[in-house]
């Protein structure tokens, strides 16, 4: 019943394989590579990577043709939802509702996603995410159990997750909740350009995560902050590849520039909506907010004009901090959020330096040593004007035991960098 030959009632239904745990998990003899080929919308398939090397992200498990997640029946997850009461309802979007439950056999608090059958989120888009997450492992990425497929419902069943989203605890808070001190927002940043870093970096053939927003960044009672949905995820280029072309699809507000106008697709086109949630959370506004007044609804139109003049960061930082953060520190994180927002991607940071600059960003309270930033930072520009991108602190141009100070010289150097030329 919970196989993936139930997708369609059209598809022609053929013996499954089955995992360790003798449950029926795929239909057919396709590897999980091909499924997901096959699960992406013409032409937004998943790039064909090289004949010679395995074409499935690498992860810390191996996943033998076979899907690493437990399925479940309809009536399992119905019975640990209460039969999806209101009272068990944590959160709801265009994909569906989230539910909360407690597994039976392990005991372990999960939340039980169900797709609406006429929502955003159709059979491909669950099968992707099916996919990436039980082939994708790390601290920074939400922990997929398993799914149900029974008939023509769709479900998928997380860890749960107890502080909620970074949009709960960031944009319009109620009155009397608490909001996030300044280092608290920084680990989060840090953790969300982590998980970033392994899709990028890590994954084999890289991945592009192309739905990064607030409400996608998910907290555990700590606050530490995974990546959850990836439904929209493809697979980046591979070979002598610049980029693969896909359908805009995405978030208002959150889309690289380039992405929205041509539909190419990279991982700066990542680094861009890291840079939007950044200047959330040094801002404490949303990415579009039609309750602001016309120039301010759009943050990152709102705030290009400060990024210019440095003496103007502290209109930048969310008047709940009520001033309560280092002043170098937000000057760092502005000009970091500035290189991210540059309209030309080659100019954009790679994650993994991004990573770099929020590790220091993140460290105690009164430990920064290096002085912030005090000129403009540097803006979109034509490609014949452009500075020198963040990529020169690739490891063949320093140690690794300069990096972390590198970085900060870095950034500083880079928006002087148009001046001086």
């Amino acid at each position: 019943m919970s196989c993936f030959s139930c997708f369609s009632s059209n598809e022609k239904r053929v013996g499954g394989k089955r995992s360790n745990n003798g449950k029926k998990i795929q239909s057919g003899t396709q590897s999980p590579k091909e499924s997901a080929q096959s699960a992406q919308p013409q032409p937004d398939n998943l790039v064909k990577a090289k004949a010679t090397p395995p074409t499935e992200p690498k992860t810390n498990k191996e996943a033998n043709n076979n899907i690493a997640a437990q399925t479940f029946t309809f009536r399992e997850l119905a019975a640990i939802t209460k039969n999806f009461r209101q009272e068990c309802l944590i959160g709801e979007g265009g994909f569906g509702r989230v539910y909360k439950g407690r597994l039976e056999k392990t005991n372990q608090e999960v939340a039980v996603k169900q797709l609406d059958r006429n929502g955003l989120q159709g059979n491909r888009e669950f099968l992707v995410e099916v996919l990436m997450l039980s082939l994708l492992h790390h601290p920074n990425l939400v922990n997929l159990i398993g799914y149900c497929a029974d008939g023509d419902q769709r479900l998928l069943v997380y860890e749960y997750m107890s502080s909620g989203s970074l949009e709960d605890h960031l944009l319009d808070l109620h009155p009397r909740q608490k909001p996030l001190d300044w280092f608290t927002r920084m680990k989060i940043a840090l953790d969300a350009a982590k998980g970033l870093e392994y899709l990028h970096d890590k994954a084999n053939p890289p991945v592009i995560y192309r739905d990064l927003k607030s409400s996608n960044i998910l907290l555990d009672k700590d606050f530490n902050a995974k990546l959850s949905d990836f439904g929209l995820a493809k697979l980046g280029p591979t070979g002598d590849k610049s980029h693969v072309s896909s359908r805009v699809m995405g978030t208002y507000g959150y889309c690289a520039p380039e992405y929205q106008r041509t539909g190419q697709l990279t991982v700066k086109s990542d680094v861009y909506s890291f840079g939007v949630v950044l200047l959330e959370l040094i801002t404490g506004r949303r990415a579009i907010d039609n309750t602001r007044p016309t120039r301010q609804q759009n943050l990152v139109s709102w705030a290009y004009p400060v990024f210019k003049e440095p003496h103007r960061y502290g209109e930048l930082a969310d008047p709940l901090l009520e001033a309560n953060y280092p002043v170098r520190s937000l000057h760092q994180a502005v000009a970091v959020a500035a290189m991210c927002l540059n309209e030309e991607p080659s100019v954009r940071p790679l994650i993994s330096d991004v990573v770099t600059a929020l590790s220091f960003l993140g460290t105690a309270p009164g430990n920064q040593d290096l002085a912030g930033i005090s000129s403009p930072v540097d803006m979109p520009s034509p490609p014949q004007d452009q500075g020198t991108p963040l990529n020169v602190l690739d490891d063949d141009f320093m140690s690794a035991l300069e990096r972390q100070k590198a970085v900060a010289e870095a950034i500083e150097w880079g928006t002087n960098s148009r001046n001086k030329t």
